[in-house]
């Protein structure tokens, strides 16, 4: 272990040498191997979909089924494997693409949905929306910034977007600051809107199906159906949990810009929802009215995709569905931990599991847990099949739902950033990546890079085989054959969550940075491997496979710097003791990898010891 030197201006003060050669672990080749095929399937698929423009080849519509959420889909993870270090060429093609889908979506009309008469997007941002579908659309974008962080556009929008979420545009009112609300579920760039919506405002124009398209996203085959999927999505006036998730614009804002208004504006609004959680006993309300209060004339579990929301999600069929839906809420509350708020954001969250777990009840022996709370009688007319036209005000509430498995939404993200392994109790199995961390599970790094090598292999069979026409192709048709894969790449070579659509920051251990080609990632050739954490530790191994190059990678605690990295000991790739710790200065280090060298290391950090940003760590 070298003393701390100096060495050339883009390198940190520590600089850790690898000198001893090993036989390249099949881990280490298939995640290379993952991290590098990606570029060429990824370039074959951007030739397929998207013309000189930057547009997607398919029928552009306003709508839930497939509209420019599912568009900008088919970029999804483009910008977190470049990050990861795939290859440049993908940044230019996920930049191609956006500035397509901008213009295509702008340019493009309704004629029957008011909202969107004068375009679908309006200052490069859906006109009126809710936020579980501008989420699946924002999730790719607000990556961009770990590879990007100095692209003015970015800055330009993020700032733009954010401040309409903060109440800074008298012009987009979405939010009031006064009651501290995003005043309907339905909200965008033409600001909020303020009366029940309609099965058209979501469906969108009429449109032929049956004959043109494979079917719709829920399996309609006619524009009739469409309608009738959406008949009981219209109560959206006030605030809705769902809203959360607009609070990843301000985390991306203030990473991009170190302003604090936008870290100032997450917390406000995050707090205003602890607060409400702690007035309704411990339950995060689905529905909050424009003045704050937690009743916005729905019950506080109202609202769309709120407690109490169970549709005929195939009417035609008669199928109920029970759509409440919390899988993002913690992700969203996690953007005040990650900004410095403290654990109480997502230990919130932890509580209200056991509440909701505590109405379980007992029937033929078997314990059954709650997952939805609501009108009951509405719910019997749901299941009837029956309109709910002329439902009372009032009537019997009560929990309902009751499935074997308790209530655990992202349970495994809430033992992530608490370490409450009581959380994974929750799951109905012991995920192998965790069982992988413990030490129980030895194939599983192999086994999992393998798997998503061949959902690769599958994904490009895939859009090899499809051969629709632009004018018969939906915007989310080739969603499934999107070749970037990279849940393995971020567990594995991060310690982090998978990031997917549902607008969450990149929550990990460790980022990697290639000081010779001054970009984010993993240089060329390396392969890392997150082991093992603990609240203020990491094991990682690194291995250049290599054998002609020496390369050099930047270690950085979590992806935005928000973990400070106090000591690193090294140790032999595949065992021995570690040597003594030596200290980091709070700071990102480098290992300088000779040909066939790898190497372990041991690092301590204080976990969300620093402000979140993205600027790269250029000394």
């Amino acid at each position: 272990m070298p003393e701390a030197q100096r060495t050339r201006r883009d390198l940190p003060n520590l600089v850790i040498d690898a000198t001893t050669p090993v036989p390249p672990p099949r881990w280490a080749l298939l995640e290379r191997r993952l991290i590098d095929v990606q570029g060429e399937a990824i370039a074959e698929f951007h030739a397929r979909y998207f013309d000189e423009r930057g547009f997607l080849k398919c029928v552009p519509r306003w709508s839930g089924d497939d509209g420019p959420d599912d568009a900008l889909e088919n970029v999804l993870n483009w910008t977190v494997l470049h990050a990861l270090g795939a290859d440049d060429s993908i940044l230019g093609r996920y930049k191609h693409a956006l500035e397509g889908h901008f213009q295509q979506y702008t340019e493009a009309r309704t004629t029957d949905v008011a909202i969107g008469r004068d375009g679908m997007y309006y200052q490069d941002f859906h006109a009126c929306f809710d936020w579980f579908h501008h989420g699946e659309a924002w999730s790719p974008v607000l990556m961009q910034g770990l590879s990007d962080p100095h692209d003015r556009m970015l800055v330009s929008r993020m700032r733009r977007w954010t401040g309409w979420y903060a109440g800074e545009n008298a012009h987009v009112p979405n939010y009031d600051k006064a009651h501290r609300v995003i005043r309907s579920f339905f909200n965008g760039s033409r600001g909020p809107m303020l009366r029940p919506a309609t099965a058209l405002d979501w469906a969108g124009d009429p449109i032929e199906v049956e004959g043109r398209f494979d079917g719709a996203l829920h399996g309609e085959t006619s524009y009739d159906e469409m309608l009738e999927h959406f008949r009981d999505y219209t109560d959206v006036i006030g605030d809705n949990h769902v809203n959360l998730g607009a609070t990843t614009l301000g985390v991306s804002a203030y990473a991009l810009t170190g302003e604090s208004r936008w870290r100032e504006w997450v917390i406000e609004y995050l707090d205003a929802w602890v607060d409400r959680a702690e007035r309704n006993g411990g339950l995060i309300p689905s529905s909050v009215g424009t003045d704050g209060t937690v009743e916005s004339g729905y019950g506080w579990y109202g609202g769309v995709y709120g407690w109490g929301f169970s549709v005929m999600q195939i009417p035609w069929q008669g199928k109920v569905a029970h759509r409440a839906y919390h899988t993002r809420t913690p992700f969203s509350l996690a953007n005040g931990l990650l900004l410095g708020g403290g654990l109480g954001y997502v230990t919130l969250f932890r509580r209200m599991m056991d509440i909701v777990n505590g109405n379980a009840r007992t029937r033929d022996g078997r314990v059954e847990y709650p997952h939805m709370y609501g009108r009951l009688d509405r719910l019997e007319r749901i299941e009837r099949g029956e309109s709910l036209a002329g439902l009372p005000a009032h009537g019997p509430e009560g929990w309902y739902e009751f499935r074997s498995r308790p209530f655990a939404p992202s349970a495994l993200a809430v033992w992530y950033w608490t370490h409450d392994r009581s959380a994974l109790d929750l799951l109905e199995e012991m995920p192998r990546w965790v069982r992988f961390l413990d030490g129980n599970d030895p194939t599983f790094a192999e086994d999992a890079l393998a798997a998503d090598l061949d959902a690769v292999r599958r994904k490009v069979e895939g859009f090899r085989a499809d051969a629709k026409s632009p004018d018969t192709t939906m915007s989310d048709d080739m969603n499934h054959n999107n070749p970037a894969t990279t849940g393995a790449l971020i567990q594995l070579v991060t310690g982090g969550l998978p990031t997917g659509r549902d607008v969450h920051a990149l929550h990990c251990r460790l980022r990697y940075f290639d000081p010779e080609r001054r970009r984010a990632g993993l240089p060329l050739d390396v392969a890392a491997l997150v082991e093992a954490f603990s609240e203020d530790s990491v094991t990682v191994s690194l291995v250049n496979v290599s054998p002609i190059e020496a390369r050099t990678v930047i270690l950085q605690g979590g992806a935005y710097n928000e973990h400070r990295l106090d000591h690193v000991a090294v140790a032999e790739l595949n065992g021995g003791a570690p040597s003594e710790a030596v200290a980091t200065g709070g700071a990102p280090f480098a290992v300088r990898l000779s040909p066939g060298a790898g190497t372990r290391l041991v690092i301590r950090m204080a976990r969300y010891a620093n402000e979140p940003t993205f600027a790269f760590p250029w000394i």
